[in-house]
């Protein structure tokens, strides 16, 4: 199980500008990792929360993922570099769960790891390019991801008190076993195909 936060930016369909205000926000996913028949490595989201209300409505309609809208905030204590630290809040904006679904941490990058080597832990958890989804009828769907491999660091959890994992149904861990931090790369998302078989 994996609790990401992230920052998206210049979010936008392929040959459009990115849009001031809608292109960037920051977004939480708690997810698993899955795969069919020993094959296909991918994610299973159980929850994503996003601070733009536009791209919650669109994952929802076009890639039937459970996305909710939430206020979130990011602040760097540097640009990014190793000693830095950043702290992130999230609290879904849904009257049901507000409160009951938010995060709060506060982390320091590490040293450079460099991509994750095939075979380690590092790239079980940071390397997949599949993500599924299921409709409201029930079928499975498959999404292909294409981007470079991850630039990884080392990361030291400073802070971490949440309750997302919680309102996704499932029990929380008492700490995390993997810490990475990423300054992100460029990532295509595919549309779905409906799985077979």
């Amino acid at each position: 199980m994996g609790l990401v936060p992230f920052a998206m930016e210049g979010v936008r369909p392929r040959l459009a500008p990115a849009v001031p205000g809608v292109s960037s926000f920051l977004e939480t996913n708690v997810r698993t990792y899955v795969h069919r028949g020993g094959a296909e490595p991918g994610v299973w989201f159980f929850s994503l929360d996003a601070a733009s209300r536009l791209a919650v409505k669109l994952a929802r309609a076009l890639f039937h993922l459970p996305y909710f809208k939430a206020t979130m905030s990011l602040e760097r204590g540097g640009r990014e570099r190793d000693g830095d630290t950043i702290d992130y809040r999230s609290s879904r904006a849904d009257a049901r769960s507000e409160g009951r679904a938010a995060m709060s941490a506060r982390w320091t990058i590490g040293p450079p790891l460099g991509s994750a080597v095939a075979g380690t832990a590092e790239h079980f958890l940071a390397e997949r390019y599949i993500l599924y989804a299921r409709d409201g009828a029930g079928s499975l769907w498959s999404g292909r991801v294409h981007h470079a491999p991850y630039p990884l660091h080392a990361a030291t959890l400073e802070r971490l008190e949440e309750s997302l994992v919680a309102a996704a149904g499932l029990r929380p861990t008492s700490a995390p076993a993997s810490v990475l931090y990423s300054p992100g790369v460029d990532v295509e998302v595919f549309a779905l195909e409906r799985v077979r078989g």
